[in-house]
């Protein structure tokens, strides 16, 4: 994680990572004003909350109390070299703990992060350069990578030359990304997770048998998500990126709405009308670019190629943004071995879809095909020793499909998890299934799967897929878990040998497709360095419903997305038909304007945390609408999500729009005591936001310049970086 640091007035100091900031100063002994802890204070803290938090997960896993647990540490210093300390953690537990679990708390404790980092002792590298910006790649651990070259199955390049290449796009991009965590829980299994430092909302993560095929796992995904823009899905690129030359890539293409706001002829192509517009409900305005908000340019669409025939069909970008997400992207060595990657996916996510929502149940993988991969059963006994049965299924429906399953049961909670892998290889396929299952996963991480259920209409219901293609914690029916399975066990093989093998395959998997009846349209992206592709499968590699183009597009933040950047600025005309607006939406309440206007505010702010039935709320207010305001404020207080501070205020107003709105009560005569129940601050706000003095309590003002809005400023950063390469490759390709 990086951490920057500014040089504030005297000795203080101010931390900055993530979204938060850490102010440190000095005793006044010191020379300081003792306005905030020191640096070694923060150090101290570090280890007991981190012993405190393994407390509270231990006890949150088994539904053990922790109000009457107390935890305190102690640093006992060395007399003779004040460097050499003791630090005692001691846990104050009830008398009514079992013995099992106070031995399992104290063993949780043993396991806190800082305390294992300290024991390890980290090395310090201290270092004078040039721009701490430019330094791209200081993060990535270099000593991962080495001389050796090492080859895995599916790849067209050495681990470590995989590493190296794509290392050195991301500097060439200026970007720093750094290793966040590591996690290695069973034998074979490793996953990491990565970020651009300076955006960590610009994430992915890897997953693999080893340290170095999970590190390149996770840039290969990084780069897949740059080259499809995928890190920006969904957020407004700022009115700078809206009015150049082009927004997503140089080879974008715009049209306008054809009469009546019909679709233009020049998009899409005849097989896909029939299935995005099969009603002709679809309208051109349900196409506008949700990233740029620009409808006077028209509809922005890319260009991708027909497999069947080499034409270049332009598709919409906010279809693709609605429907496909990550869907059927990748970047590798080469364009087979992308094409090769990205077809497992879609094969991976579409027979998982098909074998979940019909209740299927899949063969088992018989012990002596399983020992084939001793690696990979090491890894899976890993698991079984911890308690977790795990099921390794074949998932090729009858060796129609390159695509494995392996399935995790929590008996202590009665959780299972179902993991899905695919590729050409058995092994491959096999091993991804059970990567897949661990990616980012703690032992404590497997408590929260959801149980198993007969409920067909809750497995089938389309948001459950969604939950399966994010995290695979969407419900599975118990009917998958029926020893009578629907197909035979197949020990299929779609593999290729040889120097083109990735060729072969690529050509195996899309002539699956094409016995399927489907046609695939492909963009290929160079321009970074390294080969990446984005496959759209209509009818097949969708994630969310096609219904939703018209009925939840995520393009409804046009209607929004302005007004409530200048929410402050808005006269009473203007805020009544915003909210008139809003309400005749449909949009759930508790919808986070976060999602609805595509803004990245900060999640520890009060629009990070603003939802649209506390907007309505504050717009009623500033109405002077006290009666529809005291309802919603209700409404909030008994669903409230928010902080304890945000839901003091609205305590405090609903007793205030209480005592407003009865004829036979006097605001004077309560205001004493409201004063001492919420303090002067709260009641002056609220106060102010009845008469009018006050507008939108704690939404700092902003407007499309997006100025005050540090943490989507940084996302955009991002992107410029990404968009100021693409328009210099365009630019020398003349």
């Amino acid at each position: 994680m990086e951490i920057k640091v500014n040089f504030l007035d005297k000795l203080r100091l101010e931390a900055k990572f993530d979204d938060f900031t850490v102010i440190a100063d000095q005793p006044i002994r010191y020379k300081g004003d003792g306005s905030a802890p020191g640096p070694f204070d923060y150090f101290l803290a570090s280890s007991a909350l981190c012993a405190a938090y393994f407390v509270k997960l231990y006890c949150q896993t088994r539904n053990i109390s922790t109000d009457n647990i107390r935890l305190s540490q102690n640093n006992i210093v060395d007399p003779e070299n004040r460097y050499k300390q003791i630090f005692k953690i001691q846990v104050e537990l009830p008398a009514d703990i079992s013995d099992k679990d106070r031995q399992g708390i104290l063993r949780s404790i043993d396991r806190c992060t800082v305390k294992k980092v300290v024991q390890t002792l980290p090395d310090f590298v201290i270092e004078d350069v040039e721009s701490i910006d430019a330094d791209a790649q200081a993060l990535l651990m270099p000593n991962l990578t080495s001389k050796n070259n090492t080859y895995i199955l599916g790849k067209d390049l050495p681990l470590e030359q995989t590493i190296a290449n794509m290392s050195s796009i991301m500097a060439n991009l200026g970007m720093k990304i750094e290793i966040a965590s590591w996690r290695n829980i069973v034998p074979n299994v490793w996953s990491l997770h990565i970020r651009d430092a300076h955006s960590p909302m610009c994430f992915t993560n890897g997953k693999g048998a080893s340290k170095e095929s999970a590190l390149a796992s996770a840039l290969g995904e990084f780069i897949e998500r740059l080259n499809c823009n995928f890190f920006y899905h969904g957020q407004f690129w700022g009115e700078e990126i809206a009015n150049a030359d082009f927004v997503h890539h140089p080879d974008e293409k715009w049209f306008k709405p054809a009469l009546r706001n019909r679709l233009p002829r020049e998009i899409l192509d005849e097989y896909c009308r029939e299935i995005y517009n099969p009603d002709g409900e679809l309208r051109a305005s349900h196409l506008y670019d949700t990233n740029s908000g620009n409808v006077k340019r028209g509809i922005c669409c890319l260009p991708f190629v027909r497999q069947s025939d080499g034409e270049v069909v332009y598709f919409p970008s906010n279809l693709i943004e609605n429907l496909f997400l990550s869907n059927g992207m990748s970047a590798g060595n080469t364009i087979a071995e992308a094409q090769v990657q990205c077809l497992s996916e879609i094969f991976e996510r579409a027979v998982k879809r098909e074998i979940l929502e019909g209740e299927m149940a899949l063969p088992d993988v018989p012990q002596a095909v399983l020992a084939k991969y001793p690696q990979i059963v090491a890894g899976i006994k890993g698991l079984e020793e911890q308690g977790f049965p795990v099921l390794v299924k074949d998932a090729s429906m009858g060796g129609k499909y390159p695509v494995m399953c392996v399935t995790l049961m929590n008996p202590r909670t009665g959780g299972v998890f179902a993991s899905f892998g695919s590729h050409p290889s058995f092994e491959v396929a096999l091993e991804r299934s059970l990567t897949e299952l661990l990616q980012g996963r703690s032992f404590e991480g497997l408590n929260d799967l959801p149980r198993p259920t007969f409920q067909s209409n809750a497995v089938t219901e389309p948001n459950n897929f969604v939950e399966h293609f994010i995290d695979s914690s969407g419900l599975v029916s118990w009917r998958f878990f029926s020893a009578k399975a629907n197909f035979e066990f197949v020990e299929w093989d779609f593999s290729s040998q040889g120097q083109n093998a990735n060729v072969e395959e690529a050509a195996t998997l899309f002539g699956i497709l094409k016995d399927l009846g489907k046609e695939v349209y492909m963009a290929v992206y160079t321009e970074l360095g390294a080969p990446a592709c984005r496959i759209l499968v209509p009818n097949y590699s969708e994630i969310y419903p096609v219904e939703d183009l018209i009925w939840d597009n995520t393009n409804k933040a046009l209607l929004f997305r302005e007004d409530i950047l200048n929410l402050h600025r808005l006269d009473d005309n203007k805020l009544a038909k915003l909210l008139e607006r809003l309400e005749e939406s449909d949009l759930d309440d508790y919808t986070d304007i976060v999602t609805l206007i595509g803004i990245e505010f900060d999640d520890n702010t009060p629009w990070g945390q603003l939802t649209l039935l506390e907007l309505k709320l504050l717009i009623h207010l500033a109405l002077q609408q006290f009666s529809e305001a005291k309802e919603l404020v209700e409404r909030f207080l008994q669903y409230n999500t928010n902080t304890i501070d945000r839901g003091l205020f609205y305590q405090c107003m609903n007793v205030v729009l209480e005592v407003m709105l009865d004829d036979d009560l006097t605001l004077d005569d309560y205001l004493f005591n409201f004063r001492r129940m919420f303090g002067d601050e709260k009641m002056d706000a609220v106060l102010g936001s009845v008469n009018g003095t006050v507008r939108f309590y704690g939404l700092t003002p902003t407007s499309m310049k997006l100025e005050g809005l540090d943490r989507h400023q940084r996302l955009i950063d991002n992107y410029k970086k990404l968009h100021s390469a693409r328009a210099r490759i365009a630019a020398n390709r003349g």
